[in-house]
């Protein structure tokens, strides 16, 4: 029987519309205005008249901002697929805190500065690229588009982005690392099968993966909206990646050749010391992926890893109520500058980058707005996904008389 995929959508909507957390929530999940996703702290005054927008952009190049991508990726998947992209932690609080914590920090603009050239390129690790924005991992990426990660590979080297692999993604990390055409970094969600896990990692070794982020921040969680929203065997779109009676696994290329029956994917059996065991077995660097305290920035450290990453999984992995900016300073002071550290997690603006940077983050990374390019355009919603925070990121850094990345420093921020 045909899935009514307009009434499943509206009823995704109202669920998450009528979330306990309303209160600024409901901005964050659920709104139909382009302008008011995840815009959890605006006022409504901001929403009224001229700034209210609410047709579909028909190319990327109609795009002005990361948001107006949502909406037209929202109508083109089915209702499952946005329900794993949009959901949280419980009541979507995270979510939400994510991006209340860049209204707690002001900018502080600087006046007759030559900012006529303006250099946003980084390096890190031996790699020189465009941005300091680069493309996070995330899982299934074919539930967005037919050429899911292959497609955002390409998008990432014709603008020179850094794009981290996630464990879980539907094509292999030898057909992305040949569509990136440059050395990428790979996410690994451990196994309790040493083995296995191993396999993995010489596997993204041996593709050119120069990096290797260790995810620690899900020893468990609970996630409602795919739960919902989620029935695959109902869906006649759904049965390419979720064959009746087959498992998910099969179509995560990490997994070629794992019997998965008895094996735990997550980190709820971690320790810190399967850092240093990381460390041992491979020549790639280890970061840390999910760090949010002082404390554990120390321990990363200590344990040999090569780099942090305040992450919350855009608020799927805990109900902290704490966004990442607002945790990024204590690490950024507990790493005390001996590896990178870098930030993920509710980025939607060149200013929110520009308030990251400002507070030491290295490098910045963004999730769902790239889904957002990716469901609704393929590989140049991507790229106009990049173009448009880049763009964004140079026009603050003008504001703020920064002519590099180097250039910028807390001296631009004002904190509430």
């Amino acid at each position: 029987m045909p899935v009514d995929q307009s009434a499943s959508r509206r009823q995704l909507l109202r669920f998450l519309l009528e979330s306990p957390l309303l209160y600024g929530a409901a901005a964050a999940l659920g709104s139909l205005d382009v302008l008011a996703q995840e815009r959890a702290a605006q006022d409504d005054a901001v929403l009224s008249g001229a700034l209210k927008w609410t047709e579909l952009i028909k190319s990327p190049d109609e795009a002005l901002n990361v948001w107006d991508f949502e909406p037209v990726m929202r109508n083109a998947v089915p209702v499952g697929h946005y329900a794993y992209m949009a959901q949280g932690s419980d009541d979507f609080g995270t979510i939400a805190a994510n991006r209340r914590g860049f209204d707690r920090i002001q900018l502080r603009p600087r006046r007759l500065v030559d900012t006529t050239k303006v250099d946003l390129s980084v390096e890190i690790f031996g790699q020189r690229y465009a941005s300091p924005i680069f493309l996070c991992p995330v899982g299934a990426l074919q539930m967005f588009h037919p050429e899911g990660e292959v497609a955002v590979a390409r998008a990432a080297k014709a603008k020179n982005a850094l794009q981290a692999l996630s464990t879980v993604a539907n094509f292999s990390v030898e057909d992305v690392a040949a569509a990136r055409g440059a050395p990428g970094w790979f996410q690994l969600y451990a196994t309790d099968n040493w083995d296995a896990t191993l396999g993995m990692i010489k596997r993204a070794e041996r593709a050119g993966c120069t990096a290797l982020a260790l995810t620690v921040d899900i020893p468990a969680r609970n996630l409602e909206p795919s739960a919902r929203f989620g029935n695959r065997a109902a869906d006649p779109r759904c049965q390419g990646c979720h064959a009746a009676g087959g498992s998910p696994w099969r179509l995560r290329h990490m997994f070629d050749g794992v019997d998965m029956t008895n094996t735990q994917m997550g980190s709820a059996f971690l320790t810190w010391d399967y850092v240093n065991k990381l460390k041992g077995a491979t020549s790639m660097k280890v970061l840390v992926k999910g760090v949010v305290t002082a404390d554990d920035a120390k321990l990363a450290v200590e344990h040999g890893a090569d780099g942090v990453i305040v992450s919350n999984h855009g608020g799927r992995s805990d109900e902290s109520l704490r966004g990442t900016i607002e945790a990024l300073p204590e690490v950024v002071a507990a790493v005390r500058g001996r590896v990178p550290v870098i930030v993920d997690s509710g980025f939607r603006r060149g200013t929110d980058v520009f308030k990251a940077l400002a507070l030491g983050a290295d490098l910045v990374g963004v999730g769902r707005p790239y889904l957002w390019g990716l469901g609704a355009f393929g590989q140049p919603g991507v790229e106009k996904v990049l173009d448009i925070l880049n763009r964004e990121l140079r026009i603050v850094m003008q504001q703020m008389g920064a002519t590099s990345i180097a250039a910028i420093s807390r001296a631009s921020l004002l904190e509430k």
